[in-house]
């Protein structure tokens, strides 16, 4: 892409990130990676609904600005990607209310709920806690960027990447959609999952199809826990802070499968209602 057409795109995702609220104030950041290893990104301190097209910084492939405007500070989880992922050239980071409530609560969004997401988008795992712009979330990030197109950092939000700065967009946005059906059934007394056999079939769709790749195939997934499928790349990225296993050195600590977790999280929201 040149850095016209990114710079146009980048302003263009910006509102629309503001103006579904998936950003307040200057939350959130994005970048397109040029096709000479340049990136573009959204400028620090600065509404994501009133950017121009000349307020955007550049930076060098290593983050090294080359304009007077400063990056994000988080442009090190963009780095991340890129160096990660030789096929992303897009990132989008933002705040969603929903997704990041999932991240909030401590949940990745993985139960098999809905045939559209396994095929597009794939489970999405919570990164470990990290101190925003610095290396403790890059960090917690990294074990994870390499088997899925978007994470959920706790405490914080969430990221999608793609091809293009609107696959990265629409991944966020499935994000998002995903969680709000997924709270909206839980107070409707549950979401039922997908059969595994149906799930497989479904993988091997999306795989068919190039939707994604085997990469996504991660040991760490809710999806693949159902389909006894593993990663081809025998990586194991760290189990979810949630899981139904108790750590080994969960001595004296009290834990909580997901569903009960849930459980206290729906009587919560009827009781405050």
């Amino acid at each position: 892409m040149d850095e016209q057409t990114a710079r146009r795109e980048i302003v263009e995702i910006g509102n629309l990130l503001y103006e579904r609220s998936y950003v307040v104030s200057s939350d959130g950041n994005v970048s397109v990676r040029l096709d000479d290893g340049r990136i573009v990104a959204t400028p620090t301190m600065i509404c994501k609904g009133r950017m121009t097209e000349d307020s955007l910084a550049v930076t060098d492939a290593s983050g090294k600005a080359l304009t007077q405007r400063k990056p994000s500070s988080e442009l090190a989880m963009h780095l991340l990607i890129y160096q990660e992922r030789p096929d992303v050239k897009a990132v989008c980071h933002a705040h969603p209310p929903h997704g990041t409530a999932f991240a909030v609560a401590g949940l990745p969004i993985d139960q098999p709920i809905l045939s559209e997401v396994i095929l597009t988008l794939g489970c999405v795992p919570l990164a470990a806690y990290g101190t925003p712009s610095t290396d403790e979330l890059t960090e917690a990030m990294r074990p994870l960027v390499k088997h899925h197109n978007a994470l959920l950092m706790a405490n914080h939000g969430a990221v999608a990447y793609g091809s293009d700065l609107w696959q990265a967009f629409d991944r966020l946005e499935t994000l998002e959609h995903t969680a709000r059906i997924a709270i909206l059934a839980r107070m409707l007394g549950g979401s039922k999952n997908l059969p595994a056999d149906a799930i497989e079939k479904l993988i091997n769709v999306r795989e068919a199809a190039g939707y994604l790749g085997e990469s996504a195939r991660c040991q760490a997934c809710g999806y693949l826990h159902e389909t006894q499928l593993t990663c081809p790349t025998g990586d194991r990225p760290p189990p979810t802070v949630y899981s139904n296993a108790t750590p080994a050195n969960g001595a004296g600590k009290i834990t909580l499968t997901r569903e009960e977790l849930l459980e206290l999280l729906a009587q919560a929201v009827l009781q405050s209602r």
